[in-house]
């Protein structure tokens, strides 16, 4: 084989690699594009579950200060109850 040929015969082998290449840079590239999407979506969820959640402990706090209140007044009219003479229901 001479020069010429070899030449053809290696160009051609590296346009093929070269083929090749690019499709596996392509494919990774297609695979990272869909890695960041997933990862974006996962922190805009987590953004939105831990708004929620403050939301929620808020909620939770006002309703355990409206049941302290409540036992207070429950343990003031008891208190007046016996003060009257009645007796409390437990």
């Amino acid at each position: 084989m001479d020069g010429t040929a070899l030449g053809a015969v290696l160009a051609a082998v590296a346009g093929l690699v070269g083929s090749g290449v690019v499709y596996v840079g392509k494919r990774g590239e297609n695979g990272v594009t869909r890695f960041n999407s997933v990862t974006d979506q996962l922190q805009e969820e987590l953004t939105r579950k831990t708004t929620e959640l403050a939301a929620a402990q808020t909620e939770l706090v006002a309703l355990h200060q409206q049941r302290h209140d409540d036992l207070v007044v429950i343990t003031r009219l008891q208190i007046e109850i016996i003060r009257l003479g009645g007796n409390p229901i437990p």
